[in-house]
């Protein structure tokens, strides 16, 4: 499980990377390879009476990037699309799902993406999370995006702090966003 962790971590910080050097964002001014993560393993037992019902309500990451390894064997993933529908992801072999949270930079160029799982057939159903959560520091837009184009559209906060206010509010899709929303 220790090499599965340190493996994981080097490729999401990896990923992490890649996007800020996608878009000329110098990723050692960032600090990726320090941002905390963390690592979840999800077991679903779905039963006969089950089928059909929610396994997790519609949510959205709370973290900045997270990697999926998703049941093989065993669907239930379905992701929000533009209009509000879900749409099902099928699982594939030996693939990982990567998914933008809600501390992506929030310059309005990304969005998190809404997903919940759902009881499609009697099984069990395992899928392994890793999030990478985002700075310890102050959460905000990076300079380097921010144009007429794309201004800061959230006021700057904490990864812990955004938590400990979708906790309280029991927040689950992003909602916890538009309390920090600054019109432009």
């Amino acid at each position: 499980m220790l090499k599965y962790s340190e493996t994981i971590h080097e490729l999401v910080v990896g990923i992490g990377t890649k996007f800020a050097e996608s878009l000329e964002v110098s990723s050692e001014n960032m600090g990726i390879e320090k941002w905390p993560c963390k690592f979840r393993i999800n077991k679903y037992h779905f039963t006969p009476e089950s089928v059909g019902s929610p396994g997790v309500q519609i949510h959205t990451d709370s973290s900045f990037l997270t990697i999926l390894q998703d049941d093989e064997g065993v669907g239930g993933l379905a992701v929000m699309d533009k209009s509000g529908e879900f749409v099902p992801i099928d699982p594939w072999p030996n693939t990982l799902l990567v998914n933008l949270g809600d501390m992506v930079w929030r310059d309005g160029r990304f969005r998190n993406l809404k997903h919940r799982v759902q009881f499609k057939e009697a099984k069990i159903r395992v899928s392994i999370a890793s999030f990478l959560l985002g700075p310890r520091g102050m959460v905000e837009a990076l300079v380097e995006l921010v144009d007429d184009e794309h201004p800061r559209l959230y006021v700057p906060t904490t990864y812990e702090d955004y938590r400990k206010t979708m906790l309280s509010m029991s927040l689950q899709a992003g909602e916890a966003l538009a309390l920090l929303y600054t019109p432009k």
